[in-house]
């Protein structure tokens, strides 16, 4: 299982200090390499946070839980007959955590022979599908599939940086090893192939070092900037730092579904309560509302189901 990371302690591993100079003063490989924050600063910062961690997702499981092998015969059932019964779909799949997913894709395989993400591919389409195919995998397998996607076939350099400077590090050891053996190639590779200079530079080193205090010294711009600004705002509030990325995807004429569905996913078994209440500190509009009013149908039913309740 990918460990859930306790998301506020990531300013305990990752701690960039930019310098007033705007002068290079270290090669980039050294960049994030650290000092080891002391024992007891980290203890006093768990103990501080712990408690929280439990209420920052917005998953809502419902109390009493049908078996895994009820969901699945549900899933068969809402997919036979002509066209899909996707309120049924959405019922049972926005209110499963991974594992319980995981059970149900296993139940699903055993009952009808039939890979239930494909077969969901096949009945579902648009944004819902997207969303929906994006959520199934664990986070692991997930984070690795987004990079796979974002360095490979639809280039997304700025999302590919967001996915790996906002793990932990035992998250990316653990994202390296699944990426290698999902693709059949190596993710640094993959991201020399599609970056250059300080960028490239940065995130390999970024990948490859333990890290809690480091220092970042360098005139910064475009997606270097955006490498670094990523990391020292997930280090130090990352609801903060996924409220602002969520309201620049649906601000202006159109939204970013693909951004939209990223976040949203991705957070949602982690810290989307916290998103959440940063969205709302920042711009006094529930951030349910604002996806409710930018996304329509099933998909619009599908993101609110993972948002949870509205608060406000």
């Amino acid at each position: 299982m990918y460990p859930v990371p306790n998301t506020p302690n990531l300013v305990n591993r990752t701690c960039f200090l930019l310098s007033s100079s705007f002068q290079i003063q270290r090669p980039l490989t050294s960049l994030v390499k650290c000092n080891r924050i002391s024992l007891e600063k980290e203890k006093k910062k768990k103990k501080k946070k712990s408690d929280l961690h439990t209420t920052m997702a917005t998953l809502m499981i419902p109390p009493v839980l049908s078996s895994p092998r009820d969901d699945a015969m549900h899933l068969y059932k809402a997919f036979k007959g002509l066209g899909c019964d996707t309120s049924a779909v959405i019922n049972i799949l926005a209110h499963r955590d991974a594992s319980q997913r995981a059970l149900i894709e296993n139940e699903y395989k055993i009952m009808y022979s039939e890979d239930l993400t494909k077969r969901l591919s096949s009945e579902l389409s648009g944004n819902l599908k997207k969303a929906v195919l994006l959520w199934m995998p664990d986070p692991a397998r997930r984070d690795a599939m987004i990079l796979k996607e974002t360095l490979t076939t639809d280039i997304d350099l700025k999302a590919a940086t967001e996915v790996i400077c906002s793990r932990t590090p035992t998250q990316l050891q653990h994202l390296k090893q699944l990426y290698h053996v999902l693709f059949g190639s190596h993710l640094e590779h993959d991201i020399q192939t599609q970056t250059s200079g300080d960028l490239g530079q940065f995130l390999l080193a970024y990948l490859s070092t333990p890290r809690s205090e480091g220092c970042i010294n360098g005139e910064m711009s475009g997606n270097f900037e955006h490498a670094l600004v990523t990391v020292l705002q997930c280090a130090e509030n990352p609801g903060k730092y996924f409220a602002k990325v969520m309201h620049r995807a649906m601000k202006g004429l159109g939204t970013n579904d693909k951004t939209l569905i990223r976040v949203i996913v991705t957070r949602t078994e982690i810290d989307m309560q916290y998103i959440k209440a940063e969205y709302y500190k920042k711009h006094h509009k529930s951030l349910n509302d604002v996806v409710h009013s930018e996304t329509s149908d099933n998909y619009r039913t599908f993101l609110l189901s993972l948002l949870g309740p509205n608060q406000h």
